[in-house]
């Protein structure tokens, strides 16, 4: 396997992968929001003794969120920049990981999860409040839940199984969450498969039918973007063993 020089004592002490308490805050909202609505989906469920229809709504939020990381991640790895609005930091962030992809190991948590706990936190809220359906919430839980780790799934799957807690290692064993192994293919140039870092479950239908390919012509034509995978040079960056 190819290995690199442990990461240099820069990258460690950089303060942009430490976490700051807005960070934890914008965490602690998401999972807040995220846990009412599993409370309510399970308080529902147990109400009605209807347990089939809610267990079945998670399963389909689980594998939803699958695929919206990957389309989330296939648009910003190859389109905008780190001056866009709301998403040039996660854009700027996501390039920087295919130069170097073991940085996001060294990413504190609530620092790798914020951007999307922002984004858990004003899409679920307004549901918490509105909705009590337990159907409902099981499948919000679920996938918002889903979405908002799936960076930490990421970072997990560039995570030697040494470094990982068992439990993390058993749910990628068994194809729960997305592995090393499994993820590896995205970090070989262009950098245009296995974009779906939740179970990845996903990435062999949409690699194989070369869906974001199909995609990215269609609004090379219509709009005459080019995706950065088009034009993405060989990286530098490998993996420690």
């Amino acid at each position: 396997m190819i290995t690199s020089p442990p990461p240099n004592h820069h990258i460690l002490n950089d303060p942009s992968l430490r976490s700051t308490w807005k960070h934890r805050a914008w965490l602690a909202c998401g999972c807040t929001t995220v846990l009412i609505s599993l409370a309510k989906a399970i308080m529902g469920a147990a109400k009605s003794h209807i347990w089939l229809g809610p267990i079945l709504a998670g399963l389909v939020g689980y594998i939803l969120a699958d695929l919206m990381s990957g389309v989330y991640h296939w648009v910003i790895d190859n389109y905008g920049s780190a001056s866009t609005p709301i998403f040039g930091d996660q854009i700027d962030a996501f390039q920087g990981h295919h130069e170097q992809p073991w940085a996001i190991t060294r990413r504190q948590f609530a620092n790798n999860l914020d951007a999307l706990a922002r984004a858990v936190t004003f899409t679920v809220l307004p549901m918490d409040l509105a909705v009590n359906d337990p159907i409902f919430h099981a499948f919000v839980a679920v996938w918002s839940g889903c979405l908002l780790f799936s960076q930490q799934f990421h970072a997990w799957a560039h995570t030697t199984k040494s470094r990982l807690p068992p439990l993390v290692i058993a749910l990628q064993d068994m194809g729960l969450l997305v592995s090393r192994s499994q993820h590896a293919g995205h970090h070989i140039p262009p950098y245009n498969n296995n974009y779906c870092i939740v179970s990845r479950v996903w990435n062999e239908f949409l690699d194989k039918r070369q869906i974001f390919q199909a995609l990215e012509m269609i609004l090379f034509y219509r709009l005459g973007v080019r995706p950065r995978s088009w034009s993405e040079p060989s990286s530098n960056g490998t993996e420690a063993s």
